[in-house]
């Protein structure tokens, strides 16, 4: 039996550990990686690069003086469904990747990543816009950080010089407020504590509690506790 998953869903607040899990994951040799993570050779799917992209070809065409497709000068979207477009791009993507390699989950996860906040439609918005397919082979790790953890670790991490990197861009205070201050997890998790339905499709979850950080210092407590968090995501995973 394949012992990877073929998906993980990593999701979470803003700088609650999403990326510094998948750096600690890259610096993992693959074998160990598969033995105590259930994830070998794996691509990420983040929308992240895209968003950004969207802001950097506004600032283009403002520039150029042309109007701006996506987000205003201060890089807020434009409407609220530009949203739902960047999971139905990661969709886009993930399918493009089957296309060209058939065989594809035979020796690759693809690591889905996200934020989602309830001002623009949680995660209950973002998991309708998810393929069944996608759906199918998924499992789903969240990253349960507090709203102040998370704001005092998107302070923390802010570099000037690259906003568009992926372990440190930042939001201003006021942005994370507004967005990210609540989440819908709770509520779409508090019916079954294993599974959520996307699609109709029963997914697995496990939550990987950071309240205390252990992603920043990457050493022994990211890894045991990374290790426990998959073990018991794996056991449902093959229950499904």
């Amino acid at each position: 039996m394949k012992n990877a998953f073929d998906i993980l869903i990593l999701i979470a607040r803003p700088a609650a550990g999403k990326s510094e899990i998948i750096a600690h994951l890259k610096r993992t040799e693959v074998n160990q990686r598969i033995r105590r993570y259930h994830i070998g050779v794996f691509e990420e799917i983040d929308d992240f690069p895209m968003l950004w992209s969207w802001f950097e070809e506004d600032d283009i065409l403002t520039k150029m003086g042309h109007p701006r497709l996506h987000s205003d000068e201060q890089h807020t979207f434009l409407g609220r469904h530009l949203w739902d477009v960047l999971i139905e791009r990661i969709c886009l993507e993930y399918h493009k990747k089957l296309r060209d390699e058939p065989d594809y989950h035979n020796r690759k996860t693809a690591i889905i990543e996200f934020a989602r906040g309830s001002e623009h439609g949680g995660f209950e918005q973002a998991f309708q816009h998810l393929s069944k397919a996608i759906a199918e082979r998924s499992a789903i790790l969240y990253i349960n950080v507090s709203w102040e953890e998370s704001l005092r670790k998107n302070r923390a991490r802010f570099n000037p010089h690259r906003p568009d990197s992926i372990l440190e861009h930042s939001l201003s205070d006021e942005k994370m407020e507004s967005l990210y201050r609540y989440v819908d997890w709770e509520e779409i998790s508090a019916a079954d504590p294993e599974f959520i339905e996307i699609q109709g499709i029963k997914v697995p979850y496990a939550v990987f509690e950071n309240e205390d950080d252990v992603t920043t210092g990457r050493g022994k407590a990211l890894s045991d506790r990374l290790e426990e968090t998959l073990r018991r995501l794996w056991g449902l995973y093959n229950r499904q």
